[in-house]
């Protein structure tokens, strides 16, 4: 059996490799730019780092990839990624046919919930959901430690759901590239926070400048924070409607906003078909490093590639 997991996290602007052992300590990590809308390019890169970390670590080992996207289970190919020039692709068989083994690829939303289910900061809850508040909106469920992938296998992909009890002007909402109108994603991403502040006579702030200068006082973005604050938590009131967690553990960029912590559930109660609400609201215990752990966590330390 091999002493070590390689987890590879393919984002939209960085690719990262680890290393990590039985125990999920991470022995070796390796970032490079994803080259962005080149296909065989992003063949190449991932590749090179597999190969990196072999030699760093001296053995082949398992190899998991997290991606913004899925494989389909009918055709083999992506889809529903925000990388757009992955879509139906066949990523996984091209992967293995150069690196000449099996590999697991997840969406990158399950190796984050994956990863804070597995030994992060819903380590022992029975069912948890994971969130990316980032450039894209995902989702991901993990029960008892495993991951639900589902018969589509798009389990937990609320960021293509519209946004429940609409409020004045969020009908029909703005366009998705999913094609449709009004998505979660669409209200709760990074670049739609920022574009928000735009419509509302802002300036022209990133996501997280609007929550500093909220809680500087700036009555602008306070204004704004609190609107996504709302939106927030109405999205999450319908996970919770639906799965009851026991906790959400929330990741990506916008998970460093510390006011979410408190304020979304003192909102999402309104929302929520319960007379109390006892599901946790929390922040990464591995942060940024939480997709590309869960990707090596696709292998369980008892498994053989």
């Amino acid at each position: 059996m091999t002493q070590h997991r390689i987890g590879i996290d393919l984002g939209g602007t960085k690719i990262e490799a680890v290393a990590v052992d039985h125990l999920g300590a991470v022995c070796v990590r390796q970032r490079i730019a994803t080259p962005i809308g080149n296909y065989r390019a992003t063949i190449e890169a991932i590749t090179a780092l597999a190969r990196v970390i072999e030699r760093r670590i001296g053995e082949t080992a398992s190899i998991g990839i997290g991606i913004p996207g899925t494989i389909s289970p009918i055709t083999g190919l992506v889809k529903n990624a925000n990388s757009t020039w992955l879509i139906g692709r066949p990523l996984q068989r091209d992967l293995e046919a150069v690196l000449g083994r099996p590999i697991r690829l997840a969406n990158d939303a399950n190796c984050f919930v994956l990863s804070e289910a597995t030994d992060g900061a819903a380590m022992g809850m029975e069912t948890v959901f994971g969130v990316i508040l980032g450039t894209g909106v995902g989702g991901g469920i993990a029960l008892a430690g495993r991951v639900l992938r589902g018969a589509n296998s798009i389990t937990g992909e609320w960021g293509h759901n519209p946004l429940r009890w609409p409020a004045s002007g969020e009908i029909p909402g703005p366009a998705c590239y999913c094609g449709r109108s009004g998505c979660v994603e669409t209200f709760l991403s990074g670049p739609a926070l920022a574009a928000d502040h735009r419509r509302h006579g802002g300036q022209s702030l990133s996501a997280v400048e609007i929550a500093d200068f909220a809680v500087r006082g700036d009555a602008e973005c306070g204004a704004t924070l609190a609107r996504y604050m709302d939106r927030l938590a109405r999205g999450l009131a319908s996970v919770i409607n639906l799965i009851d967690p026991d906790a959400i553990v929330l990741g990506g960029g916008l998970s460093r906003i510390s006011a979410l912590y408190e304020g979304i559930p003192r909102l999402w109660g309104q929302y929520i078909f319960s007379d109390q609400v006892v599901t946790q609201l929390l922040p990464p215990v591995h942060g940024d490093s939480s997709g590309v752990r869960g990707a090596a966590w696709l292998w369980r330390p008892e498994e053989e590639a």
